[in-house]
């Protein structure tokens, strides 16, 4: 069930879980989110600005390195849960830039070239 309240005029809707948040991403205007790589790449696609915050306890902190990356590339910024405030304060989202969008026949030209289809 998702827990909705208004701080500020800013509206929030948080969830526990939920199969999918593609379409609350999609009316959304800036997107917090973790830094798993599913989640950071359904943002970008669907160009929305985007803050992830980065899981420091995991092992081997892959959220760490695909925010690095993303971040590097100018497409996100991230923080951690101990610096969230100070850096929703700090934020400058118009320095993002928007992601590329895929083209998967490139994926599928590759493929059939490597297997002599072509």
């Amino acid at each position: 069930m998702p827990a909705n309240m208004d701080v500020d005029g800013v509206e929030i809707t948080s969830y526990r879980y939920k199969d999918s948040i593609k379409d609350d991403m999609s009316w959304a205007n800036f997107v917090i989110s973790h830094a798993g790589a599913g989640s950071c790449l359904e943002a970008l696609e669907l160009e929305k600005p985007l803050l992830v915050v980065v899981n420091t306890n995991l092992m081997d902190n892959h959220q760490f390195e695909v925010a690095t990356k993303l971040k590097d590339c100018g497409y996100l910024h991230f923080t951690t849960c101990d610096d969230l405030l100070s850096t929703l304060c700090n934020l400058d989202l118009s320095r993002l830039r928007p992601y590329p969008k895929h083209d998967p026949l490139k994926f599928t030209s590759v493929i059939d070239y490597i297997m002599g289809f072509r």
